[in-house]
């Protein structure tokens, strides 16, 4: 007997619960709008095909200022496991290989300047934290909220709502 694939359900970002569990992935770079067409193909295949212990995955994406990749399940039908985590963080790293750029290092600091998205090391955003091109106005993304409430509410703030305050003058 053949065993049917399950597919996940790769729904519209504004269909998921607001504790939909959220990753975020901010790219050392703008994707310039070819590499974005091959970026969604790619999110949405990998999406349509994502299960935990074989059971889909209810999931989204979404892909803001054209450098970060957003991905979200909602875990209310089926969390995400530890082998799931481990085939997403497997494919972000196939997208750095393709598109040859940081996805994964977690040591970056973005943060917006005029129109532009920064990205910069820690070490970096710290020294420019003690000169005036950084305020505690400054609009930081904090990359490390954990649902879709958080990311609406507190990814993208003011600096003096953030953990990023702590390295301002």
């Amino acid at each position: 007997m053949q065993q049917l694939k399950t597919f996940s359900v790769l729904v519209p970002f504004s269909q998921l619960e607001d504790r939909a569990r959220i990753w975020i992935y901010p790219a050392s770079r703008k994707f310039s709008a070819a590499e974005k067409i091959k970026l969604v193909s790619s999110i949405e295949s990998f999406l349509s095909n994502w299960s935990a212990h074989g059971t889909p995955l209810k999931a989204s994406y979404e892909i803001p200022y054209d450098q970060f990749i957003v991905i979200a399940v909602d875990e209310n039908i089926q969390p995400a496991s530890g082998c799931s985590i481990d085939a997403s963080v497997h494919f972000i790293q196939q997208l750095e290989k393709e598109f040859t750029l940081q996805l994964l290092d977690k040591m970056n600091v973005c943060y917006k300047q005029l129109d532009k998205i920064e990205y910069l090391p820690l070490k970096d955003f710290r020294k420019l934290a003690k000169t005036p091109k950084i305020n505690l106005d400054t609009i930081v993304f904090n990359n490390l909220v954990v649902d879709k409430s958080e990311y609406q509410q507190l990814w993208e703030v003011p600096a003096y709502d953030s953990w990023h305050a702590r390295f301002i003058k």
